[in-house]
């Protein structure tokens, strides 16, 4: 299934069309060694003169129990590279079934999503109250930011079949389905996002005492449905939300402490209990506070904070 700009894409659909049809690879935009992770943007044409934009994002899928023993087993064909007394290194050439590379696609992309995958410098900023209300809150008021594709889960028009957790109030519940980032064959990658019903709360500046219950009901609801899907307790888990948030929809982050997932670092993930006992010590705590964020350099938003501030 495929998320873009709030379209969503069914498997039939997709048998209709290959959604990489045509593809012609412009650049590389970035890519990990360590994550064993490339992006790429090029053109997606159906044999017309239409063309459209893509990002693809191509990621080698973690090491599963059963695949191992699979590769290993049967004395598979290993080409040395190097030996040195006791230790040797080789490359396997696995077969194609234990070879799989998770292809993500976004189809048309705009040149925010281009941007979002670039490797850019990226900086620092101190956002201060007076900041958010001058600058960020008009930016972000100023966008046409499409969340459709959040809408499309919330009224079951989309992904119903991977929900794996609803508290259907419409005030303080939520849904707690996984990330597309993982693929749901082994939990120590686990990631899980729980969206907010309530419409509205775009980011931590929003919280108020007023949303205490509903941050309550993500915090244990969701702990609980963890445990009881993945036999996950609490306290491994990492809950946090982002700021600045990838979409302006409130929802909470739920990962593994062994996976470094990507927007964990401390300049942009905050705890959800840290949060709550923010806000039960302080109401106002997230509309007055100097949040710290970090902006990649072709941003729009960092482009405002370099216009009327000394960056």
């Amino acid at each position: 299934m495929r998320r873009d700009n709030g379209n969503v894409s069914t498997n039939a659909e997709a048998n209709v069309q290959h959604p990489l049809s045509g593809f012609e690879l412009k650049a590389v935009l970035r890519e990990s060694a360590r994550d064993k992770t490339i992006f790429l943007h090029g053109k997606v044409s159906s044999g017309s003169e239409n063309c459209n934009d893509a990002v693809i994002i191509l990621e080698k899928t973690p090491f599963q129990m059963d695949t191992v023993s699979s590769l290993l087993k049967n004395d598979p064909e290993l080409k040395l590279q190097l030996k040195n007394d006791i230790y040797g290194v080789y490359h396997l050439s696995p077969s194609p079934e234990l070879n799989e590379i998770k292809t993500t696609v976004i189809c048309p992309a705009s040149e925010k999503h281009i941007k979002k995958y670039l490797q850019q410098e990226v900086y620092v900023i101190h956002e201060t109250e007076d900041d958010y209300k001058a600058i960020t809150l008009p930016y972000i008021e100023s966008q046409s930011f499409s969340i459709q594709w959040v809408y499309n889960i919330l009224e079951k028009k989309a992904e119903a079949e991977r929900i794996v957790y609803e508290n259907p109030d419409p005030t303080n519940g939520f849904v707690l389905i996984p990330d597309f980032k993982w693929n749901q064959k082994q939990v120590e990658d686990l990631y899980l996002i729980a969206i907010c019903h309530q419409r509205g709360i775009r980011s931590l500046r929003d919280l108020t005492v007023d949303h205490l219950p509903l941050l309550k009901n993500i915090l244990e609801e969701g702990k609980e449905a963890i445990l009881k899907r993945y036999s996950i307790h609490g306290n491994k888990l990492r809950i946090y939300l982002h700021y600045q948030p990838s979409y302006y929809h409130l929802h909470v982050h739920f990962t593994v402490l062994g996976h470094d997932a990507p927007g964990s670092s401390v300049e942009r993930a905050h705890l959800l209990c840290d949060v709550i006992q923010n806000i039960e010590s302080n109401p106002q705590y997230y509309k007055t506070r100097t949040l710290t964020f970090a902006l990649r350099e072709d941003e729009a938003l960092l482009k405002k904070f370099k216009e009327l501030r000394d960056i």
